[in-house]
């Protein structure tokens, strides 16, 4: 028989007050603190945002698939600092590219790094690969065997112009492969990505783009003739693509600028200066990409915007808005280590958008498990019953159960209102006479219904009705199990 003492409280689904209205409720209440909370004096910097908890639902999802993935194939984790000589990234991506000369964050290190007045030296990464080939290098993992396969989850920075999508700081997966130039480890890179975007559901929405951009010679002499062609023609380039023409003139391919789309289109062809021997390297990439069952479409456009690529170079594009929603890309590098100061050394890589996939993972309904619910709330009423609530909450949680609780000294109806905001599906009550005679309340708060019974036996009914399975529990050794890292 239930005590007089706790009243029975309205189920989530009390006609009384519908569910839908008591959340209209919450969400005013969330849009009046929303609208206080953008009066605040201090707002995140331009081109920065919070990661709240429902995006990080996302995010640990493709990390998820990304670590999965990549210990199938044998890629082994690395972090590398967030800021490093500029000196790796100006000479790795290029002096003349739009990262070095209007992206890239620098850092000023102590006075005695170079004195009062002098540049600064380090800057925060923009992107990965520099700083992992100049890893390979300071640690000497061309005596491991070869090829060394690498991947970084983490935080880049770019002093770019923020848009959707896009932000100066940000979140990237990369995958880099060091050692061995073979057309077949340019394709099962491409399929580990094609199964990490299909594991996070997305890859139906993208298209893969790619192209072989020859070897550095190649590029040259393409180079020189792009700067013959447009002799006389400058005039007609806004001035974005007339300082590419002199610094970087293969830029003016992937040009969004209309004016220069159009005279491209007569320009001499990229493939008419690629070697036979680029070419073929190229055809056998895209049969072993058939081979694996990984559609793709050939774009001679495609140039990437780092110095480093050679041969191989490719990017997800969105399937509706092409390019403009690019979820990464990557292509293969085999001379940046050699540019950094080591001895020749091949490579092939991606870096991937954690907060462009995030946008095409809403965009097509795809709903990542949520294993921050709260299972049980326990309300307390009076000094003893918090004390025993404690220990009470303490116990379900070593027990894998997600347990809030003995919160504040707030009536019993306020508590009750607190278990519903939080959405728990079980809610003990414990006052002053279930303290008494060791008894306690579990209330199932979707069907409205509640039972009294020993404190002792609750432990085990809650895991009952749970279920074992559902448990969040670990054991922390040499394998810990299906367990969130970061």
């Amino acid at each position: 028989m239930v005590r007089t003492l706790f009243p029975v409280f309205p189920s989530h689904n009390s006609a009384r007050q519908p569910r839908s209205a008591r959340l209209r409720g919450v969400s005013g209440s969330l849009l009046l603190s929303c609208t206080l909370m953008s009066q605040t004096e201090f707002r995140t910097p331009k081109g920065t945002h919070d990661v709240l908890p429902e995006d990080h639902q996302y995010m640990t999802y493709i990390k998820k698939a990304v670590r999965h993935r990549c210990r199938q194939a044998g890629y082994k984790r690395i972090d590398t600092p967030m800021f490093e000589h500029r000196a790796i990234f100006e000479r790795g991506i290029g002096a003349h590219t739009d990262i070095v000369e209007k992206e890239l964050f620098l850092v000023s290190g102590s006075k005695r790094e170079g004195g009062e007045d002098a540049a600064p030296v380090f800057a925060l990464r923009p992107e990965f690969t520099a700083g992992i080939c100049r890893s390979y290098i300071e640690h000497g993992m061309q005596q491991l065997p070869q090829p060394v396969e690498l991947y970084a989850i983490g935080q880049c920075f770019r002093h770019d112009r923020p848009q959707k999508g896009r932000y100066r700081q940000f979140h990237q997966f990369d995958l880099e492969v060091i050692g061995l130039r073979d057309p077949s480890l340019d394709a099962q890179l491409i399929h580990v990505l094609k199964n990490i975007l299909s594991d996070i559901k997305i890859f139906s929405r993208l298209t893969l783009q790619i192209n072989n951009i020859g070897q550095p010679e190649s590029r040259k002499a393409f180079a020189d003739a792009l700067k013959d062609y447009f002799i006389g023609k400058e005039r007609h380039l806004p001035e974005i693509d007339r300082n590419r023409l002199e610094s970087n003139p293969m830029r003016l391919l992937d040009s969004k600028e209309e004016d220069t789309q159009i005279l491209v289109k007569n320009a001499p062809k990229l493939s008419q200066f690629v070697s036979e021997e680029s070419k073929q390297y190229h055809e056998t990439v895209l049969e072993y990409l058939t081979a694996l069952g990984v559609p793709y479409m050939e774009n001679a456009s495609l140039v990437r915007g780092l110095d480093y690529y050679t041969q191989t170079v490719f990017e997800f594009w969105d399937q509706s808005t092409g390019a403009q929603n690019a979820v990464g890309g990557g292509g293969r590098y085999d001379g940046l280590i050699e540019l950094l100061g080591g001895k020749p050394t091949p490579g092939v890589g991606f870096a991937g958008g954690l907060e462009r996939m995030i946008w095409h993972m809403k965009e097509a309904g795809v709903t990542v498990p949520n294993k921050d619910q709260v299972d049980v709330f326990v309300a307390q009423l009076g000094p003893e019953a918090k004390k025993q609530c404690l220990t009470l909450v303490s116990e379900l949680r070593e027990k894998g159960v997600h347990t809030v609780g003995a919160l504040g000294e707030a009536s019993l109806k306020s508590q009750m209102r607190l278990a519903d905001k939080f959405q728990s599906r079980y809610t003990l009550l414990l006052g002053k006479m279930e303290v008494k005679h060791s008894t306690i309340i579990l209330r199932d708060m979707q069907a409205g219904k509640q039972k009294e019974m020993k404190l002792a036996d609750v432990i085990p009914e809650v895991i009952k009705l749970l279920g074992k399975e559902n448990l969040d529990t670990y054991v922390l050794r040499d394998h810990i199990g299906d367990v969130d890292e970061d």
